[in-house]
C-alpha cells in the first residue's frame, strides 16, 4: 500500500510538472470579467460587450484589455508599441457580442461607445443595413481625426480657464 501511494504520489508530480510546463497558444481571446476589468488605456472598467477590444502581443501571449477601439489603437501608439504591426487584435461585433478579427472586422461610425470614437464592428453576416460601411484602416483614420478634434478643444478650454 505504502508503494502504491509513493507511486502515486509520483505520477501526480510528474503529472502537474507537464502540465504546467505546458506551452500557452499565443493568439487566442482571453476572456474579459465585464465590469472588473479595466481599460489599459483609461482605466475605465469594461462593461459594454458591444465594443470591447483586446491585443494580443505576438511575442510572449500577453493580452491587453480595451473598452473601446479608440483607446486600443492610441494605447499602441502612446506606448511605442513595436510590435504594433504584428498584434493580434480582436473586437466583439456589435450584434452578436462574439470575437472577431478586428483587422478584417467591418465598422460602422454612428455607435455611441465608452470613450466616444463611434465605432462598431461587425461581420459580413451581422452587418446593419443602410449603414455606411468602413475598413479597419478608415476606422483608424477616424479615431485619429477625433482625437485630434479632442486635443484642439481641450487646448481651447485651458486657454480659456487662464483668461
Amino acid at each position: 500500500m505504502k508503494k502504491f501511494k509513493l507511486l502515486f504520489l509520483l505520477l501526480v508530480t510528474i503529472g502537474l510538472f507537464f502540465t504546467g510546463c505546458e506551452k500557452k497558444k499565443i493568439g487566442g481571446v482571453e476572456k474579459i470579467h465585464w465590469d472588473r476589468d479595466m481599460c489599459e488605456r483609461c482605466k475605465m472598467a469594461i462593461s459594454e460587450r458591444k465594443f470591447a477590444f483586446e491585443i494580443v502581443n505576438p511575442n510572449n501571449g500577453k493580452t491587453y484589455k480595451f473598452d473601446d477601439i479608440g483607446c486600443a489603437v492610441l494605447w499602441m501608439d502612446e506606448e511605442k508599441i513595436p510590435w504594433k504591426d504584428k498584434a493580434i487584435l480582436w473586437i466583439t461585433d456589435a450584434k452578436t457580442g462574439k470575437w472577431i478579427d478586428a483587422r478584417n472586422a467591418l465598422y460602422t461610425d454612428d455607435s455611441i461607445t465608452p470613450m466616444a470614437y463611434g465605432l462598431a464592428a461587425y461581420t459580413k453576416e451581422t452587418v446593419p443595413k443602410n449603414h455606411e460601411i468602413i475598413d479597419y484602416k478608415q476606422a483608424i483614420d477616424i479615431i485619429y481625426e477625433v482625437e485630434k478634434l479632442n486635443n484642439k478643444k481641450l487646448e481651447e478650454m485651458k486657454k480659456e480657464a487662464t483668461k
